[in-house]
């Protein structure tokens, strides 16, 4: 029986198909590129206990790039999740913009509210960057380019780690109380007036559980919200926030701006209209990190470093 061969327009379509097969193995490579040079380029050092507390081992861990000549510009994440959830192994994703960037990474974990109330969350992140600062050498943090970000809860906690002063007290249970000053702060959404959630049309069930029914809650309350500590020689802050949001109120975005900008401390509020929560398009993303990025250029990376 003769063997019927492929006609020239199927020889066409067949050629058409393997140099589209082909073209794309190259873009899947191309994109794996980024990818292998995060996996090639840092070491991880996971759950270092940098704090004890009510028996409670704080941990957190160190993404350290090979490359990078001196020490590096360092990251310090601080997850969210209303201060009574959340854990520092589901926020990968948002070190991905600094890692590749060849940053330090440090993403801290810290107690909850089933482990301890307020301030204890607070206490645990200061805690944290006094161990970067005691850490330094070994890991290669250039303590002059100490950035502070985290979202929503995160937001909060990366402001309060920015911006007590020492006088707060909130530093005495930790291994060391030098002051190190961070160089800027990244707030994604972030609680700044703690007293308004928890009574009121802007009560929020996590901030009730958070402060519980203690007797003195306001007091505490207070304690812990950067609003209360804005005063002039603070780091540049900027905040990232959505106009529609129903977490946090947008409003504590544009009260902490005005306060900050009153005070003469360089700041930026990036507004998303119409944004939620989170949840931002890749536009409204895109938007958001090419702010950070000059920001953090204008006040951090193009200031030079040890």
């Amino acid at each position: 029986m003769a063997v019927r061969k492929p006609g020239r327009a199927a020889l066409v379509t067949l050629a058409a198909a393997v140099t589209l097969a082909g073209s794309s193995q190259a873009q899947l490579a191309d994109r794996m590129k980024p990818g292998v040079a995060l996996e090639t380029g840092y070491s991880v050092t996971p759950d270092i206990v940098y704090e004890t507390a009510n028996n409670y081992e704080a941990r957190l861990d160190v993404y350290r790039p090979h490359a990078t000549e001196g020490r590096a510009p360092t990251l310090i994440y601080i997850h969210g999740g209303g201060w009574v959830e959340g854990r520092k192994e589901a926020e990968l994703p948002r070190l991905m913009p600094y890692l590749s960037a060849g940053w330090a990474v440090v993403n801290v974990e810290y107690r909850l509210a089933d482990v301890s109330l307020a301030p204890a969350a607070v206490e645990d992140c200061r805690c944290a960057l006094q161990w970067i600062r005691r850490h330094a050498e070994e890991y290669g943090f250039d303590t002059t380019r100490v950035v502070v970000t985290g979202h929503s809860a995160g937001g909060h906690l990366s402001l309060t780690t920015g911006m007590l002063p020492a006088s707060a007290g909130l530093d005495r249970q930790c291994n060391g109380t030098a002051d190190m000053p961070v160089a800027a702060i990244v707030n994604w959404y972030g609680i700044t007036d703690v007293a308004d959630l928890l009574d009121g049309p802007n009560q929020k069930s996590y901030a009730v559980q958070w402060l519980s029914s203690m007797p003195d809650r306001n007091a505490v309350a207070e304690r812990v919200s950067p609003l209360t500590y804005v005063r002039a020689g603070l780091p540049p802050i900027i905040t990232i926030h959505g106009d529609a949001d129903g977490v946090v109120p947008y409003g504590h975005a544009v009260r902490l701006h005005r306060a900050l900008d009153a005070a003469g401390v360089p700041n930026r509020l990036v507004t998303i209209p119409g944004g939620g929560h989170g949840g931002f398009s890749t536009a409204e993303y895109e938007r958001a990190y090419a702010e950070i990025g000059a920001f953090l250029q204008q006040y951090v990376v193009g200031t030079g470093g040890s």
